[in-house]
């Protein structure tokens, strides 16, 4: 297969699936990653995609929340590594919310097979997270789940779920982001969503976003957070070095997570 109906197949699955993976195109069309790689270096050189760790995501997908099973395909490595710092910030007995999306999700699943889950209580609006508690066999984490209007990502939003999570309170947030805006903060596509992270910051005594390098890049529509009222943001050092300056000047703390699946990548 020559490199136009490669590409042609590339951006096919892009239609379809909003994101596709190095690895997974690879094997598919019986060629090396190094190859795929060149190809979708053309492609984003062109404007027909977006480059990403691991894969490229559709240049549509930049205004829009991309569903929960594309999202969580992407960039595993990068949320793996971000996960296993974020839990340092968490203390058997807490009460914590998490949030909507793949990242969050992560931190759940890292969290949950640590020590310093137990006795915890979380809050979230993220359906996904909550079936993974009540999958636990141990009893020893209870979730209490918002309620509200379902979204592309999974997660509940909108007044019911506002509504349940203004009631509360909890010790800690952990939120994804769509988007990082420097100066400006952190976005989602969907207004909803943004609100409702709104909310759980307001019932939160700390707030921390979880989120990759790739974000930086990218834009979305709704601000929920500036970078003033965040305490803490949790990425991996694949972020540039003057993105990382820049946004430890306006942040209370910044984080790099290194990201150990990259190093196997690059040997590809």
């Amino acid at each position: 297969m020559i490199s136009s109906q490669r590409q042609h197949l590339i951006l096919s699955r892009l239609r379809t699936r909003g994101a596709v993976r190095i690895t997974a195109l690879s094997k598919e069309l019986g060629v090396s990653a190094m190859t795929i790689r060149r190809d979708i270096a053309e492609l984003a050189d062109k404007g027909l995609l977006r480059r990403v760790h691991g894969g490229a995501v559709s240049t549509s997908t930049l205004l829009s929340e991309p569903l929960f099973s594309v999202k969580s395909q992407m960039d595993i490595g990068l949320k793996d590594a971000i996960a296993q710092q974020a839990i340092d910030y968490v203390s058997p007995g807490d009460v914590i919310a998490i949030g909507g999306g793949t990242t969050a999700y992560v931190f759940a699943q890292h969290l949950l097979e640590s020590q310093r889950s137990n006795g915890i209580t979380i809050l979230t609006n993220s359906i996904p997270v909550a079936e993974l508690v009540q999958a636990l066999e141990s009893k020893d984490v209870e979730v209490i789940v918002t309620g509200g209007v379902i979204t592309r990502s999974n997660s509940l939003v909108g007044p019911i779920a506002d509504k349940v999570i203004a009631s509360l309170r909890v010790n800690t947030v952990f939120l994804g982001t769509h988007s990082v805006s420097i100066p400006r903060g952190f976005l989602m596509p969907n207004s909803l969503e943004a609100a409702t992270d709104m909310a759980m910051m307001d019932i939160a005594d700390r707030t921390i976003i979880l989120t990759d390098h790739t974000k930086w890049s990218s834009t979305s529509l709704s601000l929920f957070a500036r970078f003033d009222q965040v305490d803490t943001v949790i990425t991996d050092d694949g972020l540039d070095t003057d993105s990382a300056t820049k946004t430890r000047d306006l942040v209370k703390e910044l984080v790099l997570a290194h990201d150990r699946a990259s190093d196997d990548t690059e040997s590809e």
